[in-house]
């Protein structure tokens, strides 16, 4: 019987706000998830090719687990008699590993001793396979990997990530794909990789230091390597300038805000255009003598004004906090179903919206009450 990773479970007790890791692995709920992020890295970061390199990094790390774990149930199946003995060396390297039902990729300082180790036992597996031409012959012809292993360019139109195609959808993170995974897959997916992000001039080249990426070349290249150890050094490297480039405005923008840049700048315009005609307005009916309770309809103009300038300010919409709203994109919203951050924000937007009755009632009170004078 076949048994599949249990794909990671939100913490919704968690009372804090997410680490990368945990954005990453799938771990959080909106706004603070692993589809916001993406779009944040895309539209406000500019740097959604780091997030992609990324996220294939860990699918190649899925596949190699996914074929370890198909090759170890074989060889312990089938164990019949006169077996060579590189067959049962492999095969007591094989059982050593376990199942390898760690749930997602992370950085290598994030590991903990076991899980290392049997990455470790695992990459060494996959170089020696490769070095002696074993394996390949693993999984049917009809896996993924005898059409990939065939194209060493990159496609153009690249499946965009799973995780994608809704902002309510989250994808399983497990480590089990659906179909047999063939040794030449594991090949192939680390030099769609090479040849996505690392040489230079690649389609979607991504800046690391020039050793890093020489390392992995030579590797690939020259001695043949396709386990997930060959891309530790950039993996690492990645998530480090996204913990400490993008990540924290990331959390600023989703978890102590609801609103995108362009909603930002519709309401400072919608703002300043509802305080100039309030001032407007407010001159005229003073310098006209009009009476208190005609200049009392100030109140629209200036609660409309003061709501937009403060919501830009504080990048928080209040009603829509309260309401359990955070926009992803320009006009699309989506429900707060992260606890700690539904928390968070509630609370700004009672903060935000206690400034904008306060700043309001007093330029209404201003305006009203000031004695009328006919010039």
């Amino acid at each position: 019987m076949e048994h599949h990773t249990p794909s990671p479970q939100p913490d919704l007790a968690r009372n804090r706000l997410p680490t990368l890791f945990e954005v990453l692995s799938r771990r959080t709920l909106a706004p603070v998830d692993l589809f916001a992020f993406y779009i944040y890295m895309r539209d406000q970061q500019r740097s959604v090719d780091y997030l992609d390199f990324w996220l294939d990094v860990a699918q190649h790390m899925s596949l190699c687990r996914h074929y370890v774990r198909e090759l170890r149930r074989s060889v312990m199946i089938r164990t019949p008699d006169g077996e060579k003995s590189a067959s049962k060396r492999s095969s007591a390297i094989l059982e050593n590993m376990g199942e390898m039902y760690h749930p997602a990729a992370g950085p290598s300082m994030l590991l903990n001793e076991k899980e290392k180790n049997q990455d470790a036992q695992m990459s060494a597996f996959l170089r020696e396979e490769a070095h002696n031409g074993a394996g390949l012959g693993h999984s049917p012809s009809g896996s993924m990997g005898s059409h990939a292993s065939n194209n060493r360019s990159t496609s153009n139109d690249r499946p965009r990530p799973s995780f994608m195609n809704s902002p309510n959808e989250l994808t399983s993170d497990s480590n089990s794909p659906a179909h047999t995974v063939a040794r030449a897959d594991i090949r192939a997916s680390a030099e769609k990789i090479l040849y996505t992000y690392l040489l230079p001039g690649a389609e979607r080249e991504i800046i690391l230091p020039h050793a890093i990426t020489h390392e992995i070349t030579l590797s690939i290249e020259e001695r043949g390597r396709d386990d997930p150890e060959v891309f530790d050094a950039a993996k690492d490297y990645v998530f480090q300038a996204m913990e400490r480039d993008a990540f924290p405005g990331f959390l600023r923008m989703k978890a102590l805000g609801n609103l995108v840049p362009p909603s930002m700048i519709l309401r400072v315009i919608v703002g300043l255009i509802a305080m100039f005609g309030a001032f407007w307005v407010a001159f005229i009916l003073i310098f006209l003598d009009y009476p208190r309770h005609i200049r009392a309809w100030l109140i629209l103009p200036f609660t409309i004004g003061v709501y937009a300038l403060c919501s830009h300010q504080y990048r928080l919409d209040p009603l829509l906090a309260l309401i359990g709203y955070s926009e992803y994109t320009f006009m699309s919203f989506a429900k707060i179903q992260e606890p700690y951050v539904r928390k968070l924000l509630n609370k700004r937007a009672l903060m935000v919206l206690a400034v904008t009755i306060l700043i309001d009632a007093a330029l209404v009170v201003l305006f009203v009450f000031v004695p009328g004078k006919r010039l």
